[in-house]
């Protein structure tokens, strides 16, 4: 079965808090979605605000290769010609080959929000759907609160998508808008529309609940043939249901029809670039995309894994984008030390790997953590080994705030540090003390070291360690940098906070430096 992913992002998702996608966002995201293969990309709302109007002026001069670009309006208003109401006018206007139109299902909301008659709602529905079908478009029909409205008066509830059909609708959407209902109510009244119409269902839920993604199933498993969804799950207030997991069940659970052939492999890319684009960190716990979801930590785990992967993993990683991650921490034991030293050929020399097992343990009792901090593991085991090799020598550093008369803060980090023979005195003021020293040492070192010209820094994380301490504590500073290829992390712990930044920052700098040079 050909199940159609009807993307809602830059609509429905842009509604979540915190979230503002510009014109040049919205068309970015277009380009990414099609190249996925999403059937259809919900545009927005062309009546709303000029942002969206603007982009299906300019979203007409794109092709496409395979998604189809859906403008989303309300019915006519009540008592109106739909011919001339503007929300249908514009919809027209929008020029997209497809329009989604929602309206009112729950006879509460057609009494008590829009004021009107359960027969004035019906009316609004046809004649909207009716009016878009004449002029060329296929309309799908948003049920909004079709789950509620059923549970209030499923009569009229039908009476409702019946409507939309006999207008020239070609799917009928039911929406859980409140995010409220459970999956076997899901299943039954998916089964009960299923026999009262005869154009395409598709399915729109939320999750509130945590069970957008069991409701969706749900419908699909019943007879629903489109899903309407954000990815990752974004969206007013707990969030639509997140396609990411939907695709990734539907494909490889039930072996649905969906996307392109291969565009699966492409999941985690898209879902982390929609990431980037509304500026969110990745939910690393996110399953089959985020960067914990085939992540082993525990030494039974991982002595597992390395012999057989399905022992603790329910799919290849490779098949969604992702990859198996190793981590290292207390809890590893031999086995994790030899997969995570592998590219060193050490796995015969036990006394070694013991060695460096107890060295990640006491570093851990101390506050250390090393499974967002690979890269300072890696300098870890070079130092075991005998072949690290310090790019540079720090003599010292300094860091000033100080308060001006308009108790603005002022920072200043000063750096002095030795490479070769050659010693590299610089400074740099900066929005605070870690920017201030990230800006010095780039100064001295990028004369010597041009590549780290590609080294950004894009996470930075503070940890209090032991808080019974008070403001005496030990804090945990874990960075993250990137340049055009990599990203990784480093760890620093110390009672002072510059100080457990410097460290991170140095393993950061040297970790780059020795994967320039393919050490």
């Amino acid at each position: 079965m050909r199940i159609a992913i009807y993307d809602t992002t830059l609509r429905d998702g842009s509604q979540g808090e915190g979230i503002n996608f510009s014109l040049q966002d919205k068309l970015l995201l277009t380009a990414k979605l099609d190249e996925l293969g999403v059937d259809f990309i919900e545009g927005g709302y062309p009546l709303s605000n000029p942002k969206d109007f603007e982009y299906f002026q300019a979203i007409k001069d794109r092709k496409l290769k395979h998604a189809k670009v859906v403008a989303f309006g309300m019915t006519r208003r009540k008592n109106a010609d739909a011919a001339g109401d503007t929300c249908i006018k514009a919809l027209l206007d929008a020029e997209t080959e497809v329009v989604t139109i929602v309206g009112k299902t729950w006879d509460m909301h057609v009494r008590d929000i829009l004021g009107t008659d359960l027969e004035e709602n019906l009316r609004m529905i046809a004649d909207s759907v009716a009016t878009c079908k004449a002029a060329g478009r296929e309309v799908f029909y948003d049920a909004e609160h079709f789950f509620d409205g059923f549970t209030a008066n499923p009569e009229y509830a039908i009476r409702t998508l019946q409507a939309a059909e006999l207008a020239g609708a070609s799917c009928v959407i039911l929406c859980d808008t409140n995010g409220g209902t459970m999956p076997e109510q899901v299943a039954e009244r998916v089964k009960a529309v299923r026999a009262a119409v005869r154009c395409d269902i598709g399915i729109h839920t939320h999750n509130d609940c945590e069970l957008a993604v069991a409701n969706t199933l749900a419908a699909v498993r019943e007879g629903a043939t489109q899903v309407q969804g954000t990815m990752n799950g974004i969206g007013e207030r707990c969030g639509n249901v997140d396609l990411v997991s939907v695709i990734a069940n539907l494909a490889l659970k039930y072996g649905c029809k969906m996307l392109h052939p291969g565009s699966l492999q492409k999941l985690t890319e898209v879902s982390r670039y929609v990431y980037e684009i509304a500026n969110m960190n990745f939910r690393n716990g996110q399953p089959f995309v985020g960067t914990s979801a085939f992540a082993h930590k525990g030494g039974m785990h991982t002595h597992a894994v390395a012999k057989n992967p399905l022992s603790y993993e329910h799919i290849d990683p490779a098949r969604v984008g992702n990859e198996r991650r190793i981590l290292v921490s207390e809890l590893s034991g031999q086995s994790t030390i030899l997969t995570k030293t592998a590219k060193y050929s050490i796995e015969h020399d036990k006394a070694l790997m013991q060695k460096i097992l107890i060295q990640v343990q006491d570093l851990e009792n101390v506050g250390y953590e090393f499974e967002a901090a690979e890269a300072s593991f890696d300098i870890l085991v070079k130092k075991a080994l005998g072949q690290y090799r310090p790019w540079f020598e720090k003599i010292h550093y300094r860091v000033n705030i100080e308060v001006d008369r308009n108790d603005l803060p002022i920072t200043e980090a000063t750096v002095k540090v030795k490479v070769g023979d050659v010693i590299y005195h610089t400074a740099s003021d900066g929005d605070g003390p870690v920017n201030a020293l990230d800006g010095a040492i780039s100064k001295a070192l990028l004369p010597v070291f041009p590549s780290l010209s590609d080294m950004h820094l894009v996470d930075y994380k503070v940890r209090v360690v032991n808080a019974r301490e008070g403001t005496a504590a030990r804090v945990r500073v874990v960075i993250e940098c990137k340049d055009k290829t990599d990203v990784w992390g480093t760890v620093g712990v110390s009672e002072n906070i510059i100080e457990a930044s410097w460290l991170a920052l140095r393993d950061a700098i040297e970790y780059k430096l020795f994967k320039d040079q393919g050490v």
